[in-house]
């Protein structure tokens, strides 16, 4: 059976990025490859999608870049975490954690059956 696509809450992005570099230096397509695994395919982030976050992060200074072979010998730009990045994980984090907290309090709230 196809795995359903989840479509990610705005914000979302960075914080997978950031996680998934967090463990360990990857180039762009290894990083969503990374994300699509975890997720067990739930989650599969497009090109046009992930290399503008990507910028978008490095710009921030919560990922730096360095150029090096991939796996295949290609020539490709590497991400990693830089301590700044390591903190706004660990801000965001937190913040999503307390949301989906929050979220499934009222979820979970029992309700009764409408007369």
């Amino acid at each position: 059976m196809a795995h359903d696509r989840i479509d990610l809450p705005q914000g979302t992005l960075d914080i997978l990025i950031l996680k998934a570099v967090a463990l360990g230096p990857q180039h762009g397509w290894a990083i969503s490859l990374r994300i699509q695994q975890i997720s067990g395919d739930a989650l599969q982030i497009q090109q046009g999608s992930l290399y503008p976050a990507l910028h978008r992060l490095e710009r921030r200074g919560w990922i730096k870049a360095r150029w090096g072979p991939s796996e295949n010998n290609r020539h490709a730009k590497f991400y990693e975490l830089t301590r700044s990045g390591r903190k706004q994980l660990d801000v965001e984090s937190a913040a999503w954690r307390k949301l989906a907290a929050a979220v499934a309090l009222v979820l979970d709230t029992v309700t009764e059956p409408r007369q």
